[in-house]
């Protein structure tokens, strides 16, 4: 199903991906309840997903992990490529380590769980609007160990000046993607606590994040530590 374009009148514009027309129904009667959300449309596969983001240029493509013909990844991929101003919101039954992090790289801006509650859906799209990335809780410290890069050493290979980031903002890059408390960066690098909150709060200001997860899913987007394919 397709819609006409739509003026935004400061509505959130939302695209839905999925193949099922019960849960497609349903998603967009239980956004378009909230006053600032507006679904232009719906797409039953990975082929009209794009399509439709090409034509509608939504805000938000909420977009099933598990789609027919061209899945989920291949839709991020040739957004992506494409360069389509979108900001995909994936949600799956479970993903796997290496789909999570394929999905990020691709451009994925968050990842909700089928069984998350309609609020953390809701405050998802909202934050992804505010340039966070969103992960469900539901995935809490479990998605943050799954997030590691193969290589847990703060020396992981990094890019040198990415996004005005000094060599050692970046050590403790690694080490926050390696799931370090700010008393084992410490102790690692030598430094005090209170210097490693420095350095986070002027990590956080450069990159535009505000917490130690959206730095994680940040640096792995961006491949700013280690091997991570």
């Amino acid at each position: 199903m397709e819609t006409g374009e739509e003026k935004r009148n400061g509505h959130i514009q939302i695209l839905i991906a999925d193949e099922h027309p019960i849960y497609r129904d349903g998603l967009r009667a239980l956004l378009e309840k909230q006053p600032d959300f507006r679904v232009i449309g719906v797409a039953p596969d990975g082929d009209a997903a794009i399509r439709l983001s090409q034509k509608h240029k939504p805000d938000i493509l909420l977009l099933n992990a598990k789609m027919p013909g061209k899945d989920g990844m291949g839709v991020l991929d040739e957004l992506q490529t494409s360069k389509i101003p979108v900001r995909p919101l994936l949600f799956a039954a479970s993903l796997s380590t290496p789909d999570l992090r394929r999905a990020l790289q691709l451009g994925a801006r968050g990842v909700v769980l089928e069984s998350s509650s309609t609020q953390m859906l809701i405050d998802g799209i909202r934050g992804i609007m505010a340039d966070q990335y969103w992960i469900s809780h539901e995935l809490g410290a479990s998605m943050m160990e799954e997030l590691q890069p193969d290589s847990a050493s703060p020396k992981a290979k990094v890019l040198p000046r990415a996004f005005d980031l000094t060599p050692r903002q970046m050590e403790i890059i690694a080490c926050v993607v390696a799931g370090c408390s700010n008393a084992e960066i410490a102790g690692k690098l030598s430094l005090s606590e209170q210097t490693v909150k420095h350095h986070l709060s002027g990590i956080f200001d450069k990159l535009g994040v505000f917490n130690r997860l959206e730095l994680a899913l940040f640096a792995i987007n961006h491949a700013l530590v280690g091997d991570i394919d």
